[in-house]
């Protein structure tokens, strides 16, 4: 899964002290073999 946290579930922080960057991508894993994730990845953002 792949999220953008100000946008989504941060976004009740906006303008205190919690803010997180909106420049900040969250990328959450399971535990596959680095190598899988690494194609995964390539194949979506390519």
């Amino acid at each position: 899964m792949i999220e953008l946290p100000a946008a989504m579930t941060h976004l009740s922080t906006q303008g205190s002290p919690l803010e997180v960057d909106a420049g900040l991508i969250r990328v959450s894993v399971g535990l596959e073999h680095k190598d899988d994730l690494i194609d995964d990845l390539r194949q979506a953002l390519g």
